[in-house]
């Protein structure tokens, strides 16, 4: 069994340490399995949260209404916002497996969704209410870059503040991965940054990771293996290590931080917001006012994570963060799904949405830096894989849980069966007044 709360520490002063670490907690978790068939049937039991059976239904989760914010936590949280008091991190690393379109940024439905890939993913005569080709030509990672930057827009404009001036203030780090950073980072200058400032605006590419194997009684890791990515949570432990964030000159040239520069940073913030591509409320309305509201008053609490409760669709449940109370513990706790043996997507009643805030973040980040987060394993085309979960920090500092009154379900382009609702979301997008016209002025593309 796997307890988070008990994270083995990491080294996380390299690569290499780093990896030196994973090659020892393959010996040792793993010792008396000789073979990766063996593995791969006990890592559901490897996995496995140690205090499962006794888990129980989540208590005091903060409702969002009129009663726990109000006008005036509103105004603070705006405040915070437009004068760049929030790190806004976005997570765009993620290969989308599921849909096996590659890289979601760069995902572009109007040309990516054939009818070929559109009767793989729906069948073969998939009812779209908005097919591909009523789309703009857009990938969804630059939908999703454009919905920030509007979102700050009309915020600044009903705050009496210059836009332009509130967008230059703003933080943003953007997660991506090897295969796809170059052309990301190509997006970014072509649009002009969507508007923001090149020096602030900060990137970091995730490293992926050959498999370990197992060979006359040795662990041992696999050059012949495929690189993949060890899930979100080596990201953000990848971010507190030294030389991985950096900005593009006027030349486009990287220049790296140091790990000091970045605390620095963090340690002015009030607030780190961990976004994640793939949620669909997002391309209606990015900015959540009443959320981060929420999460700068818990800050003042004493709270330093804040993660929102959403229900399962019940027509199709997903996998993902599980919150429950742990007896043992005597709090509630954020469990992703590889750690609840025998608990089925379309038991899990209370789901992580996937949008963090880190108040404070600088004492969030320095505990991951110092202790690490706990690693499930994953055993894929016959070879081991770690796979961190960047929730899990919740085990490591106080944590807030909130909803909101409407306990609706996730919305996510996370498997195919989303596809249609994603491509609404997009739809919806391309038809909200004046957005596509003052796009294509922020950005001087024709879009």
């Amino acid at each position: 069994m796997l307890d988070p709360a008990q994270p083995v520490p990491l080294d996380l002063a390299s690569f290499d340490s780093y990896l030196g670490t994973c090659l020892r907690l393959a010996r040792e978790r793993l010792a008396g399995l000789t073979s990766l068939e063996r593995v791969a049937l006990a890592q559901d039991d490897l996995n496995q949260y140690p205090r499962l059976a006794n888990l129980e239904e989540p208590r005091d989760i903060l409702v969002l209404d009129e009663h726990s914010i109000q006008a005036r936590d509103i105004e603070r949280a705006a405040e915070t916002l437009l004068a760049g008091g929030v790190l806004l991190e976005h997570a765009c690393a993620g290969e989308a497996t599921r849909l096996g379109l590659g890289t979601k940024y760069l995902v572009v439905p109007r040309r990516d969704l054939t009818p070929a890939v559109l009767a793989e993913l729906l069948g073969p005569r998939p009812l779209l209410d908005d097919p591909p080709d009523s789309l703009r030509p857009l990938s969804l990672g630059r939908r999703h870059m454009l919905q920030m930057a509007w979102d700050l827009w009309q915020l600044a404009l009903e705050m009496g503040q210059d836009p332009r001036r509130a967008l230059g203030r703003q933080h943003l780090l953007v997660i991506v991965n090897d295969a796809s950073a170059q052309r990301i980072l190509e997006d970014f200058q072509e649009a002009g940054f969507y508007g923001f400032e090149r020096r602030k605006v900060l990137f970091m590419v995730q490293r992926a990771f050959h498999g370990l194997n197992y060979r006359q009684g040795a662990w041992f890791h696999d050059t012949a293996s495929p690189l993949r990515l060890h899930n979100h949570g080596q990201m953000l432990m990848q971010t507190t290590m030294d030389q991985q964030l950096f900005h593009l000159d006027e030349m486009g040239r990287r220049r790296y931080l140091a790990w000091q520069d970045y605390q620095g940073l963090l340690e002015g913030m009030e607030d780190k917001l961990s976004f994640n591509i793939e949620d669909l409320d997002y391309l209606t309305r990015s900015l959540d006012l009443p959320g981060l509201a929420a999460a700068l008053k818990l800050a003042d609490q004493g709270a330093r994570m804040v993660m929102e409760v959403v229900a399962n669709n019940p027509e199709h449940p997903i996998k993902g963060g599980a919150c429950y109370w742990d007896p043992e513990l005597g709090r509630n706790v954020m469990i992703e799904s590889f750690q609840l043996k025998g608990i089925a997507p379309a038991h899990i009643r209370y789901l992580n949405k996937n949008v963090n805030h880190y108040p404070r973040p600088a004492l969030a980040l320095a505990a991951v830096r110092q202790r690490g987060l706990a690693m499930p394993i994953a055993v894929k085309k016959g070879f081991l894989y770690f796979q961190p979960v960047q929730g899990d920090v919740n085990f490591l500092v106080p944590t807030a849980f909130l909803r909101r009154v409407r306990f609706k379900p996730i919305r996510a382009w996370k498997a195919a069966v989303h596809t249609p609702e994603a491509l609404t979301a997009m739809a919806g997008q391309d038809q909200r007044p004046g957005f596509l016209a003052w796009a294509s002025g922020l950005t001087g593309l024709a879009l």
